[in-house]
């Protein structure tokens, strides 16, 4: 598998929402995502969205534009995606702050890790957490 250079992210988690702007919102405001780029269609619809948090980064795209990857992803099921915060507990607070509906407090995990989980605006599970396996192979 090859590698990324520049710092660049090796995996990026595709979302797909039908209000791509709320959920923006929720992840930078709640969850301290920051907007690197946004990209709409001349109905306001959200093409596609990067947003960053440390050195990963998220992609975000509103529903029913009927691209190739909407369409693959009709029927799919919610996402869950993981992402590593420095400190889990400010990060929660944050979270609780702005609303959001959070689905396990922070807990010490048995594996080292403290963590918490929400879930946003259309039923995605978000980890955050201290957890950060290596990935070098």
């Amino acid at each position: 598998m090859a590698g990324t250079s520049g710092g660049r992210p090796s995996i990026y988690p595709t979302l797909l929402y039908a209000d791509a702007k709320a959920a923006i919102r929720q992840l930078t405001e709640a969850f301290g995502f920051t907007e690197l780029s946004v990209y709409e269609g001349e109905d306001g619809a959200v093409m596609h969205a990067e947003l960053v948090q440390g050195n990963g980064a998220v992609m975000v795209g509103t529903k029913g534009t009927g691209s190739v990857f909407d369409k693959a992803m009709k029927n799919a099921g919610t996402t869950g995606v993981y992402v590593v915060v420095d400190d889990v507990d400010a990060h929660h607070r944050r979270a609780v702050d702005h609303g959001a509906e959070i689905l396990m407090p922070p807990t010490d995990q048995d594996y080292g890790s403290r963590d918490y989980m929400a879930r946003d605006v259309e039923g995605n599970v978000w980890s955050f957490g201290t957890y950060a396996p290596e990935t070098a192979g």
